[in-house]
Formats: C-alpha cells, sequence, structure tokens
C-alpha cells in the first residue's frame, strides 16, 4: 500500500493539508497526519488538529512526504532542523517530496529544489529564488518535476489540485473521484460563479 505523510505545524493553511489527506484516504491510500513537534497543532486559523504522530525516522519510508503552506507553518517546515535532515535524506534517496503555497520555501532552504520545476504562493517565489536560485519558479496551478520528484501548488484554491497530483505521482488513477467530488464540474463551470 501507497503512504504519504503530511506535516502538519502550528500556522499551517488547514484546508490545504486537510484537502490532501481527504483525497489520498478516499483513494485507499495510507495518508498519515504528522505533527511537527506535537500531535497537537493550532492551525493558522485557529483550528485545531490533531494528528497520528509526530515527526520521526519514519519519514523516510513514505512513498511522498506533503507540506501544507501558512506563512507561519511554512516557516515553522523550513526552520526545524530535524525535519530538515529528513527531507535531504528522502530526496537523496530519490523519494517524492510535496509542498503548497508558502511552504516551498522549507524545500529550498533544505537545497531539495534546486534545478527543479516548481510554483509556490505569489511572492514567496522571492525566498525560494534566494534559497535555491538554480530552481525553475512556474507560475501553473500545480507543478510536478518527474525528474527531481517534487510536487509543489500554488494557494488555498489549488489544494485539491495538489492532492490529486499527488495521488497521480503514485501511480493512482485519479478520474472516477474527481466526478465524484464534482471537480471535473468545477473546473468545467467555475466561470459562472466568477
Amino acid at each position: 500500500m501507497k503512504k504519504v505523510a503530511v506535516v502538519f505545524a502550528d500556522g499551517c493553511e488547514e484546508i490545504e493539508g486537510l484537502s490532501i489527506i481527504d483525497v489520498l484516504r478516499r483513494l485507499g491510500v495510507q495518508a498519515d497526519m504528522v505533527g511537527l513537534n506535537s500531535t497537537a497543532v493550532n492551525g493558522a486559523h485557529n483550528i485545531k488538529l490533531t494528528c497520528d504522530k509526530t515527526v520521526d525516522e519514519s519519514l523516510l519510508d513514505y512513498d511522498i512526504v506533503a507540506f501544507p503552506g501558512g506563512a507561519t507553518g511554512a516557516e515553522n517546515l523550513r526552520d526545524n532542523e530535524k525535519l530538515a535532515d529528513l527531507m535531504v535524506k528522502r530526496h537523496e534517496e530519490g523519494k517524492w517530496d510535496a509542498a503548497m503555497c508558502a511552504a516551498p520555501i522549507a524545500l529550498a532552504r533544505y537545497g531539495v529544489i534546486a534545478d527543479a520545476d516548481y510554483t509556490c504562493y505569489p511572492g514567496f517565489d522571492k525566498q525560494t529564488k534566494k534559497d535555491a536560485p538554480s530552481g525553475h519558479f512556474k507560475e501553473n496551478i500545480t507543478v510536478t518535476d518527474d525528474q527531481h520528484k517534487i510536487i509543489t501548488s500554488r494557494g488555498p484554491a489549488t489544494a485539491w489540485a495538489f492532492a490529486y497530483a499527488i495521488a497521480e505521482a503514485l501511480g493512482i488513477n485519479t478520474k472516477d473521484l474527481k466526478a465524484g467530488m464534482l471537480y471535473d464540474y468545477l473546473a468545467e463551470n467555475i466561470q459562472d460563479s466568477l
């Protein structure tokens, strides 16, 4: 069975992390909520999250480790040395990593997005370009770099697209779930509600 860890830090964008967990569990993927320092995490909008476990060496065993954004949450991920060491090891082992919104600043600081195609929340590319000048910033909704095994996305409204991109990187067919969750309907009709 495929396994994905979503790392939640205080100040994270709750919708971004929970969307990944929700979509992957619907698809039958083991999706674990991993707290950065504690199983009790307070999100950016004061939503209390209860994680399954905390960051430890088992992160090396996951097929993909994903980070939700939120400026404070992303900074907490970026500045955690234990997490940084584990993510660098994962990268050296050729494993998939994912980050959205502000969280690519963590991957940039770790050196994980060097030479890779990626995206992030508007404005945070200033920091990613400083820490990973060889990375290739894009403005796409999601960016999957198959060569460097990095998946990134822009912000809260792109959380489902990000979750589906993670599933697809695992080789999972998302067609039926996209239809069942009305994702295709949204894609076709969103202009009508703007």
